[in-house]
C-alpha cells in the first residue's frame, strides 16, 4: 500500500531531526549527495534493509553500499587486505569525502542483509549535508541511488519523487546534486586493485593516486 512521501527543505532547521526519527523508526530518507540523490536505511535494521530493496525493486542478489560521516567509521564496518593498505591510505586521503567507492572486506558488524558476500562497498560522499546526516544517524548509513532500479540516477528532488514517491518516507530537497554523475568503484579485494564501475573520477586519476601497489599475495 502506498504510503505519504513528505519533502522538505535541507536548510530546514528540523530537516536532520526528522529523517533521523524517520530512519530509528524503520524509515526511508532521501538525500544529495556529491553524486546523485540517495536513498537510505540504518544499516543494522534488518527490516529497514529489507524495505529499501523492495522500495527501488532492487535485485537480491545486488549489495547495499555503505556512506560514512568520515574515514573515521571505516573500520566498524570494513578492513584493508594488507597488499592494499598503502594505497588505501594515498586514495582515502585524496578522494574521501568524494566520489570514489571502495569494495573491501566487511566485518562481522555488516549484515549479510546489507551484503550477504565478504565484501561491502563504502565510501565518504563529498557533501557537508550528507555527512551532517549521516553522523546525526549515527555515522553509517546503507545507501544507494534514489531511483527504480535500472531507471535513471537522479539528480533532484522531483526525479526521485517520479520515482520512489509513495515508496519512501521522506526526501531532503538540497537542489541539483553537483555532479550528477555516479561515484567510481574500485574492487581493493583484486590483486591488483581494479575499476568495475567507471564515474567521476578517471582511471588516470585513480592510478596516479594509487601509485606502486604491494606485491600481490601467491594464490
Amino acid at each position: 500500500m502506498p504510503i505519504e512521501t513528505e519533502i522538505i527543505h535541507a536548510l530546514s532547521r528540523d530537516a536532520p531531526r526528522h529523517a533521523v526519527e524517520i530512519l530509528q523508526a524503520g524509515g526511508l530518507v532521501a538525500f544529495p549527495t556529491d553524486t546523485v540523490y540517495g536513498v537510505a536505511s540504518l544499516p543494522w535494521d534488518p527490516r529497514a534493509v529489507a524495505r529499501l530493496y523492495e522500495a527501488k525493486q532492487r535485485p537480491s542478489d545486488r549489495p547495499v553500499p555503505l556512506l560514512l560521516s568520515d574515514a573515521g567509521e571505516f573500520s566498524r564496518v570494513a578492513t584493508v587486505p594488507p597488499w592494499f593498505a598503502s594505497a588505501f591510505k594515498r586514495l582515502s586521503a585524496r578522494y574521501w569525502p568524494g566520489g570514489l567507492t571502495l569494495v573491501v572486506p566487511k566485518t562481522e558488524n555488516v549484515l549479510d542483509e546489507v551484503s550477504a558476500g565478504p565484501t561491502v562497498a563504502v565510501r565518504v560522499p563529498g557533501t557537508s549535508l550528507a555527512r551532517k546526516l549521516i553522523r546525526a544517524a549515527g555515522g553509517v548509513l546503507a545507501v544507494t541511488s534514489a531511483n527504480s532500479s535500472g531507471q535513471p540516477n537522479p539528480v533532484t528532488a522531483r526525479e526521485v519523487r517520479a520515482q520512489l514517491g509513495g515508496r519512501i518516507e521522506l526526501i531532503i530537497d538540497g537542489g541539483a546534486c553537483p555532479g550528477g554523475v555516479p561515484s567510481t568503484i574500485l574492487d581493493c579485494t583484486a590483486c591488483p586493485a581494479r575499476v568495475i564501475r567507471r564515474g567521476i573520477i578517471s582511471d588516470a586519476a585513480l592510478r596516479d593516486a594509487i601509485g606502486p601497489e604491494a606485491p600481490c599475495p601467491e594464490r
